[in-house]
């Protein structure tokens, strides 16, 4: 077994426990897979937020692209490629949500984000510019393999719920991430770029990171649409949320 696929096992295993903690500790974090009646607002505001967050982080990607087009310009034309096959996906969720009614396209994009969402990428930009790539390297296959493992257990029952022509963009995106091997091709990138002696603390360092700050994205979800509590005193609860699921091994 050579290194990459060593450590990616490594990695694999640790996502595997972290799609567990997951559905485990955050409120609401199974409700998609598990609910026979899914709730309307929290349906449409997740939805919105991954068009959203994809949109922020192709401006990301291409901050990604702009480091390797100065360091390594075969791994900023790969990651161009990828920008590139990605770049539209945000649209595919935000028409599922105009099919089913309930919001145009244009309306989606003109919605602001969390505030999770917006510390999330506030997370790539920061390490960008102080760290290099990783953190936004690891974020892309930490979303490509959990979506895969979760995903497509999601949109089966989401159909089921909404009807099968409303959750087309969902689908559309878990066959082509499949088709293409996302997951492979971004985690050959990722260890590329860590070179010959690959920091491993600090990859798992990213990916706890990560992990809190979706579980805060979760929490602030649960908060504004099930509790449908103030949205600034569930904002005020996303940074604690983060650091603490971050820091719980």
């Amino acid at each position: 077994m050579n290194k990459s696929t060593e450590l990616r096992q490594k990695v694999d295993q640790y996502l595997d426990t972290l799609i567990e903690r997951y559905y485990r500790e955050v409120p609401y974090g199974d409700h998609f897979i598990s609910g026979e009646e899914v709730s309307d607002e929290y349906y449409v505001r997740h939805t919105k937020e991954i068009a959203l967050r994809i949109r922020q982080k192709r401006i990301i990607d291409s901050l990604v692209i702009h480091y390797f087009a100065k360091t390594n310009s075969m791994l900023a034309k790969k990651w161009a490629n990828y920008t590139d096959d990605e770049m539209m996906h945000g649209q595919m969720f935000a028409k599922d949500l105009e099919r089913a009614g309930y919001a145009t396209v244009e309306e989606v994009f003109r919605s602001s984000p969390m505030l999770s969402t917006k510390l999330l990428n506030g997370y790539f930009m920061w390490t960008l510019e102080h760290e290099g790539p990783l953190a936004s390297l690891a974020s892309a296959y930490y979303l490509e393999y959990t979506g895969l493992k979760t995903q497509p257990s999601w949109v089966d029952n989401l159909e089921k719920v909404k009807g099968q022509d409303n959750l087309k963009g969902a689908r559309q995106h878990i066959n082509h991430d499949l088709e293409e091997d996302h997951s492979s091709f971004v985690w050959n990138v990722l260890y590329e770029s860590m070179g010959p002696e690959p920091d491993e603390d600090k990859l798992f360092e990213h990916l706890s990171a990560l992990y809190g700050l979706l579980a805060g994205y979760g929490v602030e979800l649960y908060q504004t649409t099930i509790l449908g509590k103030d949205v600034y005193d569930a904002n005020s609860l996303v940074p604690a949320a983060s650091v603490e699921q971050a820091c719980v091994a």
